[in-house]
């Protein structure tokens, strides 16, 4: 199919926006050069990218005299787009200092933006904390998307069922089902409340030492969960209205440090990662409990539908792949499907 012309006018709009990003980021590069060639800049140091403001962003030191310190320092267009948790080498200034390069990352999170091409929201992270809770009702392909996702990108996994104490009649049999269905499968569950305080400590403690995200429907504590980690981060939190649904209240992408060791970045972006440009092999592998029987279907091209000889489907019928597993897979598959 051959692509669309362009008319006159859409082509100038095009133009004239890519026009007026190449002046920004001459700017941007006009002012990292500036206080580059100031004779005031002290010595390179390593840091760390705790939050983001527009062409600046705030540097952490994180070595020498001046560990934990933080500055606004510019940034050239050519290191591309620096996020929350990238580790960066700096120079301090007054009153602004300047990246001079980035670390290579270990781990990205990602997520489209309005044009559809992938942005990094996140860098370096170590642990993916998904919460859920009672309320908003919790649904298990959802978990599932997250966890599909993590695997992906190969970082770890944690589901944390939140609000327990809001446990009633109505959700008890929901939160027992989804505790022991993912315990089973090998995954790391806590237990916990902000209200009664039951499974903070442990919570604490796996974050130890590690950069992690929360992620989760609005609506299950996320914020409320950070303000018992961290009162000092005072973070907004929404409340749920009526209709048990969420609003979102966290405005802008922060790392924050845990007092016995390691971190907690959280943002906007982070909030809806998702399984964007996703491939079916790698939904596939998503699924733990699938990977003995991928690679064993009697046909390479086997689409675990139909087909006779499908290794996956005869661990279905065989009962080492649970019916609501297989749903889950197949429901991921089709809104993959829906929006590609």
């Amino acid at each position: 199919m051959s692509k669309r012309k362009l008319t006159r006018r859409q082509q100038w709009r095009i133009d004239k926006i890519q026009e007026e990003r190449s002046a920004r980021a001459a700017k941007r590069d006009q002012l990292a050069d500036e206080h580059l060639n100031d004779t005031e800049l002290g010595p390179e140091q390593h840091g760390l990218i705790i939050t983001h403001f527009g062409t600046q962003v705030v540097v952490e030191s994180t070595e020498g005299e001046n560990a934990g310190q933080h500055q606004r320092c510019h940034f050239r267009s050519n290191l591309g787009s620096l996020v929350t948790g990238d580790r960066v080498a700096w120079r301090a200034g007054n009153p602004t200092g300047v990246v001079v390069a980035v670390m290579p990352r270990d781990s990205a999170l990602q997520r489209p933006d309005p044009h559809g091409d992938m942005k990094t929201v996140a860098a370096n992270i170590d642990r993916i904390m998904i919460v859920v809770a009672p309320y908003p009702e919790p649904h298990a392909n959802l978990i599932d998307r997250y966890l599909v996702a993590a695997n992906a990108i190969e970082i770890e996994p944690v589901l944390v069922i939140n609000k327990i104490d809001r446990i009633d009649e109505t959700t008890r049999e929901k939160i027992s089902y989804l505790e022991n269905t993912y315990r089973e499968l090998g995954y790391k569950v806590l237990m916990v409340s902000t209200k009664t305080d039951h499974g903070l400590d442990e919570l604490r403690e796996y974050l130890k030492d590690y950069t992690s995200v929360f992620v989760g429907q609005s609506g299950v504590g996320k914020s409320s969960l950070i303000n018992a980690l961290l009162p000092e981060s005072n973070l907004r939190v929404g409340d749920l209205s009526e209709r048990q649904q969420g609003t979102h209240t966290t405005t802008s992408a922060m790392l924050l440090h845990f007092p016995a060791g390691g971190h907690l970045i959280d943002s906007p972006g982070i909030r809806e990662f998702g399984l964007w440009h996703m491939e079916e092999d790698e939904v596939l592998e998503g699924f733990i409990e699938f990977k003995p029987f991928i690679g064993h279907c009697k046909f390479r091209d086997c689409s675990h539908r139909h087909e006779p000889g499908c290794a996956i489907l005869k661990a279905l019928e065989n009962g080492e792949i649970s019916e609501t597993r297989m749903s889950s897979y197949r429901y991921i598959l089709r809104t993959l499907n829906e929006n590609s």
